[in-house]
Parts: C-alpha cells; structure tokens; sequence
C-alpha cells in the first residue's frame, strides 16, 4: 500500500449538509425523524481511510484542520450533500422479466391469482434456475450501477428465485462474486429460501428442507468463503408460510448467526409484527396490514418497519400505515422491494412516493431512507447518516436545497455520488 502524501483525502464543503445525526442512537424514531440536521456552509474532512473525520460549519473546520493538508479540495457553494442512499429490501438476481404480467394487473389480476396461475415467484424460479451463474452475475452488476446512478450506496440483494439448495446458493455467490467485483456500492446479502412454496411441494416439507438441508449446507458454503449471507428472510402470508412455520425458519437461521428482515402482514394480517419482535428481528418488510398489536411491539423491540411503496403502487393496495407506525415510536425505514413485479431502482421516487401516499414529510422519508434502512441491515454505525468514524458515502445533489432529491422525483439532480470519499458516479447533465 502506498503510504499517503497528504494528511486527508478529502476536504468538501457545500452550501448545505445534512446529516441525518443519530449521535450513537441506532435509529431515528416518531418526531426524531423528522430531525435531519441541516448544517448550511458546512465543511466535511475525509481521512484516507474512507472514514469522516469531521463535519461542522465552514468556520469551525477551517480553525480545526488549518495547516493541514489534503488529496483533494473541493467547495460547491451552491450544491447539497446528503447522506448516500440506502435500499433496505431487494430481489435483484433473477432473469426472466414479466411485463406480461404488468399487463394482467392492469387487467384486474390480483397477485395471489398471478401467482396461483405459475406467474409471479414460480415463473421468475423457472427462468433462474436455467441461468448460469455468470448471466445472473452479469445481470445484478447492470443493476448495481443503475442503484449507484440513482444514489444508492448500500442495498440489501435477497435470494429466494431458486427454492430448492442448488439454486439458492448459486444465487448467494452471484451476491458474493459482485461484492468482490463491484465496489462502488455495499452489499448486504439476505437467504430468502422461504420465498414461496416450491411446485409440487407443501410449505410443511420446504419448512424441514430449508432448517434440516438448506441452512446447514449455506452455512458450510460460508465457511468455506463461497458466500456471506448475513440475514434470513420468509414470505410470512396467508398461503404461503404460516406464521408459525416461518418463525421455525427465522430461529433456526438466528442460530446459524444470520439476523432477521422478512416480508410479513402484507396481503393479510397474519400476526407477524408481533412474532418478528418477539424472536428479536432487526426488521419485517410490507406491514401494510400490521396490528395495533405488532405496532407496539415493534415499538417496544426496536423493530424497523420497512415500507415498501412501489409494491402498493404496483398492487394497488393500501399502502402501509406509516403516519401510524412513526407516531407510535416505530424506526420506519424505506426500501424499493426493486423485483420482476416492482421494477424500480431508484430510491428518490421511493421517497417521492412515501411522501405523497403515504403522508410522510421529506425529512422522515430522507431519515427512512438513510439511517433507519441501514438499522435494518445492522449498519447503522458504519452507514446511514454524516457522522465522523463512518463511511464518507454521500451525494452531491446540484440544487440549494436537499429537497430537490425527493421533488424531482423521476429524474432527481444527483451530479455526483462518493463512495468513501471518492467520487464513484458523475452526472453527464449540465
């Protein structure tokens, strides 16, 4: 390694900077997230190691690091930074689109009649399982850099298109391959083999297979550095895994050391907010049909509640109660549930959509989508918000104020996006 010339690698100052603070806190929560700390004229100073070392106002981190020197000075008096972007729920290996399928919904097609019919998971399975792993890699890393364009520094990629082990783990090595490969974005790999029901199979025996075969097998696959799970996922839904069922799946992969973020009370209220809390999950996706039950004791536990608006704007459901669930002291965090069935990368229009359908001002949906996305990985004392001993992964937003992220939401003016302090992306536009 070669030894640094300078003292810094960075010094940015901009005309605001949002630091999503926690201060030590894990999470954000009810009125703290609406706390986004907006520094105007602030200064951030980078170390060498990719790490924050400071961020303050201009003045103040002038004084502090005067006489001090760095690779690269830069000064945007009329630009943003906020924190880089967080994508919480993901399924981003697969092959084989269904825009046919876009086009029964807006027919009146329901999911679950899509799905009994062979579409939805069950035809993106067929189409997986007859890819290799190189066109599976190929297509996830075009789709990283797409997630990168539109600021997302840390996503969490999910298998579950395999449903049986072979598959399963050639989908948990394309993750692992593209962590090797693709270093402009973090990736937190999520097993998701409870993601439905195999064909002509019952979810009593893919409940034995994934805790007697599967797990055991993923975990020797890890040993042996072939791939890096880190969390474990069921679809908890009525015809798919029971409540019961999938909190056997979740402990027994909590004992494998994997933690918990999994789909849960999204088509039916099935008590899985309640269950997830109680067996310690960092967080349960969808919650559109959540009780008052689960939301207290998500609140109690600590459970962040990821919403996944793209996937009601597809389904045309309900979206989840979020004004609720942060009044009541839930961490909420956003995600793009990007898939075959909701076919968004970009977490802006996230954002966009959980501030006008779901009532959520722009601070708690920047919040959701930084900070509180990260809690729900277990990041969020590495990633999430503009702290000093964090990753320096943030965005250069080329407007005088941050909102313009979420208010342009189709084309949001992200003019560069840095990864540890470098830039990794840099808009063509003008």
């Amino acid at each position: 390694m070669t030894t640094p010339t300078t003292d810094y690698r960075l010094r940015i100052s901009a005309r605001q900077i949002v630091r999503v603070a926690t201060h030590g806190e894990r999470v954000k929560t009810g009125k703290a997230m609406d706390d986004v700390e907006v520094l105007e004229h602030g200064t951030m100073i980078v170390g060498h190691d990719g790490k924050i070392v400071a961020v303050g106002p201009r003045e103040e981190i002038s004084a502090a690091f005067a006489g001090k020197t760095f690779e690269t000075e830069l000064d945007y008096k009329d630009q943003t930074i906020v924190p880089g972007l967080v994508d919480s729920h993901t399924h981003p290996v697969w092959s084989g689109d269904r825009v046919h399928e876009f086009k029964m919904k807006l027919a009146g097609a329901t999911y679950m009649e899509i799905h009994k019919s062979g579409g939805g998971i069950g035809f993106t399975v067929r189409h997986t399982r007859a890819s290799s792993e190189d066109e599976l890699l190929q297509l996830f890393l075009a789709r990283l850099k797409r997630m990168v364009r539109s600021g997302t520094v840390l996503v969490e990629a999910k298998s579950g298109y395999g449903l049986e082990l072979d598959t399963e783990l050639k989908m948990l090595k394309v993750i692992h391959r593209a962590t090797q490969v693709q270093k402009d974005i973090d990736i937190v790999a999520n097993y998701c083999g409870a993601h439905s029901v195999p064909p002509g199979s019952t979810a009593e025996a893919a409940t034995k297979d994934i805790i007697e075969n599967q797990l055991p097998a993923l975990a020797a696959a890890k040993a042996d550095g072939q791939i890096n799970p880190e969390q474990i996922d069921v679809f908890c839904e009525k015809g798919v895994f029971t409540t019961e069922q999938s909190k056997a799946i979740l402990e027994a992969g909590k004992k494998y050391g994997l933690t918990i973020n999994f789909h849960g009370d999204e088509l039916h209220p099935t008590g899985s907010c309640e269950m997830g809390a109680s067996i310690g999950a960092l967080a349960v996706s969808h919650v559109e049909h959540v009780s008052d039950a689960g939301i207290a004791e998500m609140a109690k536990a600590g459970t962040v509640a990821v919403l996944l608006p793209t996937t009601a704007y597809v389904l045309r459901i309900e979206p989840a109660p979020a004004r609720k669930l942060i009044d009541s002291g839930v961490p909420v965090a956003l995600g793009s549930d990007f898939n075959p069935n909701a076919h968004c990368l970009s977490m802006p229009f996230v954002m966009n959509l959980a501030c006008v359908n779901m009532r959520m001002t722009l601070n708690e949906a920047l919040t959701a989508a930084t900070i509180n996305s990260a809690a729900a990985l277990g990041k969020s004392s590495t990633h999430g918000s503009l702290e000093a001993g964090k990753f320096a992964d943030f965005l250069l937003i080329n407007a005088e104020s941050w909102e313009h992220l979420i208010y342009e939401m189709v084309d949001p003016p992200i003019s560069k996006v840095f990864k540890g302090g470098r830039v990794v992306y840099e808009s063509t536009v003008e």
